[in-house]
């Protein structure tokens, strides 16, 4: 579990007292109700061989640490079996020491897409709402960032996220590793009107959520003025009107509650108070970017389609397709 001592001094060095102040009690409470994989997960992490290295690539689709020959054939085998113990692993890819951690979904494919549309990243204070295992969180060091935090309440993701910055901390590296913060937490607790950050993400959050435009007024109160929202997330084709809300599941997943087409979508924004709204990206989802892989070996997006007509879900819905949007808060 994170040290909440050097996340409350980063945190209160960034100008963030208020939740410095708060953050211990919120990982004592996660603390006092464990998953009940916890103790497997941190004896996986704990064994994790951590040969030196001085390749440490986060510029790239593949984060990328050390060489093949850096580790023995015991050593490469221990490591993918420590790693397979956090499985199923859901964003990537990595590849380290030669071994590729195959994710279910190719998280470069949608980072490439919107990275020539935001804000230059260097410098900047970034909060990555939802981030998984923090895949995002090392691009965005990559690219410069001057603090990054990310949020994610999934257990898993975290212990993810510990073993990855354990092996990329034995690399003797120019990236400054302690600057970012991966925080078992949601959007909820983040302290209202915190105003610190120059851009906030919000990837594969907004759909999952009960009341959207809440969730947009929280992510506003999470920037400074003038300050970028990147948001991503499912949507439908059609107008303003058009708003998806399914009955049951979508795509075999329980917790989809709205899907707005991207019109829709960027009222919502203005709606809650952001200018300068555009659209920067629609891609359908295909078996290229999101699979099932040794490293994610259940049911993936080629089992939540109609497998006689791949242009709709499972359910008769129209197949996942994903936009980003991009927002400023006003100055």
């Amino acid at each position: 579990m994170i040290d909440p001592s050097q996340a409350c001094a980063i945190l209160a060095a960034a100008g963030m007292d208020v939740w410095a102040e708060r953050l211990p009690r919120q990982i004592e409470r996660i603390l006092e109700r464990p998953h009940g994989d916890q103790a497997r997960w941190q004896r996986a992490i704990e064994q994790l061989p951590i040969p030196l290295s001085d390749n440490l690539k986060l510029d790239k689709g593949s984060i990328e640490l050390g060489r093949a020959a850096d580790l023995g054939e015991a050593q490469r085998a221990a490591l993918r079996e420590h790693l397979q113990a956090l499985h199923p692993w859901r964003k990537g890819p990595f590849r380290l020491f030669g071994m590729d951690i195959d994710s279910e979904w190719r998280s470069d494919c949608k980072w490439e897409r919107l990275l020539p549309h935001i804000a230059p990243l260097n410098g900047r204070r970034v909060l990555d709402v939802g981030c998984g295992n923090g895949y995002y969180a090392w691009r965005m060091l990559g690219e410069g960032a001057d603090l990054i935090v990310g949020i994610d309440p999934t257990a898993l993701f975290h212990a993810q996220f510990r073993a990855l910055q354990k092996l990329f901390l034995g690399a003797r590296s120019a990236y400054r590793l302690e600057r970012i913060l991966h925080l078992p937490l949601g959007i909820e607790d983040v302290p209202p009107g915190i105003a610190a950050f120059d851009t906030t993400f919000s990837m594969g959050v907004l759909y999952h959520r009960r009341s959207p435009i809440d969730h947009l007024l929280e992510l506003r109160d999470t920037l400074r003025p003038g300050g970028e929202l990147v948001l991503e997330t499912l949507v439908v084709e059609g107008e303003e009107d058009r708003v998806l809300l399914p009955p049951g599941r979508y795509a075999k997943m329980r917790n989809v509650w709205f899907i707005p087409s991207t019109a829709a979508l960027a009222l919502w924004l203005q709606r809650a108070g952001f200018q300068n709204v555009r659209t920067v990206d629609v891609t359908r989802t295909t078996p290229q970017e999101q699979r099932r892989s040794d490293w994610m070996r259940f049911e993936s997006l080629s089992d939540f389609l109609d497998p006689a007509d791949s242009s709709l879900t499972i359910e008769g819905h129209p197949a996942p397709c994903r936009a980003v949007l991009l927002a400023n808060k006003p100055d």
